[in-house]
C-alpha cells in the first residue's frame, strides 16, 4: 500500500549488512564502474542533441529526413522504455555480471555505428539497438546496486546514480556541443568509452549470490512464491507519472523561456544548469534522509507542484527559473524515492526482472512528457499552462498518497532505515 513498507520477501533479514564491502579501494572501484554505466544511457540521449540540425543538412536529400533525424535522438529511449521488462528477466535468468559485459561491448558497437553508416534509416536502426544494450546496462546496474547493498547504503548509492546522471547530462550536452563543431560524427566516438568499461567490470565487480542467511528451505519457498505484481504495478504506474514531471523542466526550460523573450543561449544553458544543480541538491538530500522512502513521496510530489506553479505563475526569466529550481529540487528526492521503494518490494530472485519493468516506467514515461505537455499546450493555449496543469495533477496525486495512507492507517516504521529497506 502506499505509505507503508510492509513484510515481503524484500524485507527478509532485515538486520543483515550489505552483502559487500562498503569501504577500500574495491569499493570505491565497484561504486565508479556502476555509476559510469549508469550514465551510458545518459550519453546516448543527450550527447548528440548538439549535432542534429548538421546531421538535418547532410540528410536534406532523404524523403522525411526533417521527421526521421530527430529519432536519432529518441530511438533509443524508446527501445529502453519496451524492453527494460524483457532484459530485467534475462538478467534474473542469466545473471546481472555477465549481461552487463556484453551489452557494454555491444553499446560500443551499436554507438559507433554511425561513423561508417551513410544510410539514415540505418543510423536510426543502429540507435535502436544502441536503446537495446541501454536497457540491459541501466538495468543490470541498479539490480547490482540492489544486491550489492542494502539499508541506508542501498538508499545512499541509488540517490548517488541520481546525482550522476543529472551532471552527466550536462556535461554530456556541452561536450557534444564542443566536439560537433568539427563534424556531426565526431561525437559518436564518445561510445567507445564502454570498451574500456567492460573488462574493468569483467574484473573489479563481484558476481552477487542470495543472502547466504536464505536457508534452503526458504529459497525453495521462494522460488514457488509469485512475482509480486501488485505491489510493483502501484509504484509503475507511480514512476511513469514521476518520470512526466522528471523531464518536464529539462525539455521544456528552452521553450519556456522563449516565451517570456529570452533567446540568448548562454543565458538558457545558465538557467538549465541552475536547475540540475537543484536536481543533484535534493538527490543529496535524499540520501541524508534516513527513513523509508514510501512516506515522503506525498510531499516531494507536493514540492514538485509547487514549482510548476511558480512556474505557471511567472511573468519573468528570474521567477521562472525560481519555479524550476523549486521543481527539480523536488525530482531530485523523487527518483531515489521511487527506485529505492521498488527495490524494498524486491527480493533477489525478483530484483531483475522488478527492476527491468521500473525502467520501462520510467523511460516510458521520459518518452511520453513532451508529447503530453504538447497535447496540454494545445488544450489549454500555453505551454506555461500546460506546466501549471502538470503541476496541478502532482498535487492531485500528492494529495490521493497521502489520503490512502492515512486510510489504510498507516504509521512510519519505527525501525531505522537500514533494518527498513535490508
Amino acid at each position: 500500500m502506499p505509505g507503508s513498507v510492509s513484510p515481503s520477501p524484500a524485507t527478509v533479514g532485515d538486520a543483515a549488512p550489505s552483502p559487500v564491502a562498503v569501504s577500500g579501494p574495491a569499493h570505491v572501484l565497484r561504486v565508479t564502474l556502476l555509476m559510469a554505466g549508469s550514465c551510458l544511457p545518459i550519453l546516448g540521449a543527450v550527447l548528440i542533441a548538439p549535432v542534429l540540425p548538421k546531421m538535418q543538412d547532410y540528410f536534406e536529400s532523404v524523403p522525411g529526413a526533417k521527421a526521421l533525424v530527430p529519432l536519432a535522438l529518441t530511438v533509443p529511449a524508446l527501445s529502453l522504455a519496451l524492453l527494460a521488462p524483457f532484459a530485467g528477466v534475462i538478467v534474473d535468468r542469466l545473471g546481472r555480471k555477465r549481461l552487463l559485459i556484453v551489452a557494454t561491448v555491444l553499446y560500443a558497437l551499436f554507438g559507433t555505428a554511425p561513423l561508417w553508416l551513410d544510410s539514415l534509416g540505418a543510423i536510426i536502426a543502429s540507435r535502436a539497438l544502441v536503446g537495446v544494450t541501454e536497457a540491459a546496462i541501466m538495468t543490470c546496474c541498479t539490480t547490482l546496486i540492489g544486491d550489492y547493498y542494502s539499508g541506508h547504503q542501498r538508499v545512499k548509492y541509488l540517490a548517488l546514480q541520481t546525482m550522476c546522471a543529472s551532471a552527466s547530462a550536462t556535461v554530456f550536452f556541452v561536450v557534444g556541443g564542443a566536439v560537433g563543431a568539427a563534424g556531426w560524427r565526431l561525437p559518436f566516438w564518445a561510445y567507445a568509452v564502454s570498451l574500456v568499461l567492460a573488462p574493468l567490470m569483467a574484473t573489479a565487480l563481484p558476481a552477487p549470490a542470495a543472502r547466504a542467511a536464505v536457508g534452503n528451505a526458504r529459497a525453495e519457498a521462494a522460488a514457488q512464491r509469485p512475482f509480486p505484481w501488485r505491489q510493483m504495478a502501484g509504484i509503475c504506474a507511480l514512476t511513469f507519472f514521476g518520470a512526466m514531471v522528471f523531464y518536464t523542466v529539462p525539455v521544456e526550460m528552452a521553450y519556456l523561456l522563449d516565451d517570456l523573450g529570452v533567446e540568448n543561449t548562454g543565458v538558457i544553458g545558465m538557467a538549465t544548469a541552475t536547475a540540475s544543480a537543484a536536481t543533484v541538491a535534493g538527490a543529496v538530500t535524499f540520501a541524508r534522509m534516513k527513513r523509508s522512502p514510501d512516506p515522503i513521496l506525498p510531499a516531494v510530489l507536493a514540492l514538485c507542484a509547487v514549482g510548476f506553479g511558480v512556474v505557471f505563475l511567472a511573468g519573468n526569466a528570474p521567477l521562472l527559473v525560481v519555479g524550476a529550481v523549486i521543481n527539480c529540487l523536488g525530482t531530485g528526492m523523487l527518483l531515489p524515492a521511487l527506485l529505492t521503494s521498488a527495490m524494498s518490494r524486491l527480493a533477489f530472485e525478483d530484483r531483475g526482472r522488478g527492476t527491468g519493468l521500473w525502467m520501462a516506467a520510467f523511460f516510458g514515461g521520459e518518452f511520453v512528457c513532451p508529447l503530453v505537455l504538447l497535447a496540454l499546450e494545445s488544450a489549454v493555449g500555453g505551454l506555461a499552462r500546460a506546466v501549471g496543469v502538470l503541476g496541478l495533477a502532482a498535487a492531485v496525486v500528492a494529495a490521493g498518497l497521502l489520503t490512502a495512507r492515512h486510510r489504510a492507517g498507516a504509521v512510519d516504521d519505527p525501525r531505522p532505515l537500514p533494518q527498513q529497506l535490508a
